[in-house]
């Protein structure tokens, strides 16, 4: 997606320790009129799919999750990192190891908001090492829905996570896909 490539040349940051920082318009701050053209895109690649839910993972995913889900026309699920006193019932349970906060999550769902009948599409702002899709994926099995895919924003191709998502199968459409980065500078896959 050319338009997301070029706000992220002129607006994110690069940090050492292949950190790309993309909060001025992406997960802190967020450009609405770029998520729009984000979620018009997600909707686009995932045409064919028969999406009823979107499922992504608190706190990032979740604006984006639900700008892209206006295109669906579905409800969006997000797993919460921590049990809370408005959580009640059956849960479906995950731990999810967090590249940025080098920290391990239970990551929970309620089980009233994800079946067997669902079609299920995810969507996260950036895709590393995969731990936190494979989490996600590992809760979609438990619920028993099909998994349609995976949307991702921005995939650090030079990592891991993306060719093992590809590798068990999972259709992974990314948006942007860094192939190499520097102290200072990155290189996109065409």
């Amino acid at each position: 997606m050319q338009l997301l490539k070029e706000r992220i040349l002129k607006d994110g940051v690069v940090k050492p320790g292949n950190i790309l920082k993309v909060d001025s318009f992406l997960n802190h701050q967020m450009d609405i009129d770029l998520i729009n053209e984000i979620g018009k895109e997600f909707k686009a690649r995932f045409s064919d799919c028969p999406i009823t839910k979107i499922l992504t993972i608190e706190a990032s995913g979740i604006g984006i999750a639900c700008i892209a889900a206006q295109y669906f026309h579905v409800p969006v699920v997000f797993a919460k990192k921590s049990q809370s006193v408005n959580l009640d019932g059956e849960m479906y349970c995950t731990k999810i190891e967090s590249f940025t906060h080098k920290k391990v999550y239970d990551v929970i769902i309620s089980k009233k908001f994800l079946g067997p009948e669902d079609h299920v599409l995810l969507i996260d702002d950036f895709l590393a090492n995969g731990c936190a899709l494979l989490g996600l994926i590992d809760i979609v099995k438990k619920s028993g829905a099909t998994l349609e895919g995976a949307g991702i924003v921005i995939e650090k191709g030079f990592q891991h996570g993306g060719q093992q998502i590809r590798d068990m199968g999972v259709r992974l459409e990314s948006l942007a896909i860094i192939d190499s980065m520097t102290d200072d500078s990155l290189t996109f896959r065409d």
